[in-house]
């Protein structure tokens, strides 16, 4: 009799020490890590795979340390629609029991051919904090009331962003402008932005040479001034786009630059601001 209380004690024991320990997330990106640790708070341990802004997302290979860590997570979560296809062969190369994977592509119903910069597209968050509460609250459900604050709390502090957007499609829907690649695309068409030289940004993205059409294009678009802005990714280096740049700021056209990666010390949400805001400036005719 002794006996079994002793390992029933012990089993209960084992299992409150098992639900004390953080629920371990792995995200692809950074941004969609720091969502993660936004809504899951001292119950989560998260690792972000893609997190240095100064480097080209396209040009990251998985590591063995990659690999590891995806073994050991009980979430993970990546963008999809050929965004980051490493992570489809890791998952694929790794299964395990009981992980969850959530594909924001599908979440949010793209897929392969769409712009994959999904996290541009103010709808996005939201829908990635409802389906990491969700999941959260079912692995963990002694705490589900946290989860479910924090998601409502997220959702609170992106409304900052959303009425900005609003703001600023008052003033400039319609306004032309042009980009390097579509990284800001959802973006830039919720503020109703027409965006303009769309073959040579998805040349430039596929890493592919644009037609000499289309650079002559862009290049008149800048020199004449017909746009009132360039959206610049700030996280390539090619010639071309430099190319571009350049001829910009010889036109005295306004260039923002917009990254692939959340800049280090700012949240999601911050980020997102500080982007709108130079948009904002951009468009009124000043360097950001």
């Amino acid at each position: 009799m002794r006996v079994h209380l002793l390992v029933s004690l012990w089993l209960l024991l084992a299992i409150r020490a098992a639900s004390a320990e953080p629920i371990a997330i792995v995200a692809a990106e950074n941004f969609y890590g720091d969502v993660a640790a936004q809504i899951g708070g001292e119950r989560v341990k998260v690792i972000s795979i893609l997190s240095n802004p100064d480097q080209d997302p396209h040009l990251f290979e998985a590591s063995v340390s990659t690999a590891r860590n995806l073994a050991a997570a009980r979430i993970v979560i990546y963008n999809g629609a050929d965004y980051d296809p490493w992570m489809t062969k890791l998952l694929t190369a790794s299964r395990a029991s009981g992980r969850v994977a959530i594909e924001v592509a599908r979440l949010v119903g793209k897929k392969s051919g769409n712009n994959p910069h999904l996290w541009y597209d103010p709808s996005t968050m939201p829908a990635v904090a409802e389906a990491l509460a969700a999941e959260l609250a079912r692995l963990d459900p002694d705490h589900l009331a946290d989860y479910k604050s924090r998601r409502d709390a997220l959702r609170a502090s992106l409304k900052t962003v959303d009425d900005k957007i609003a703001s600023l499609r008052e003033r400039y829907a319609g306004v032309r402008v042009t980009a390097t690649e579509p990284v800001a695309g959802y973006l830039a068409a919720a503020i109703g932005l027409e965006v303009r030289n769309e073959r040579f940004q998805l040349a430039v993205m596929n890493g592919t040479e644009p037609s000499a059409s289309d650079i002559a294009a862009f290049q008149t678009d800048l020199r004449t001034r017909a746009v009132k802005l360039l959206l610049y990714n700030s996280q390539t280096s090619e010639a071309l786009t430099q190319k571009m740049r350049a001829i910009a700021q010889e036109a005295g056209v306004p260039i923002v630059g917009v990254s692939e990666t959340e800049p280090a010390g700012l949240t999601y949400q911050a980020w997102m601001v500080s982007v709108v805001a130079a948009i904002e400036t951009g468009l009124s005719g000043k360097e950001p």
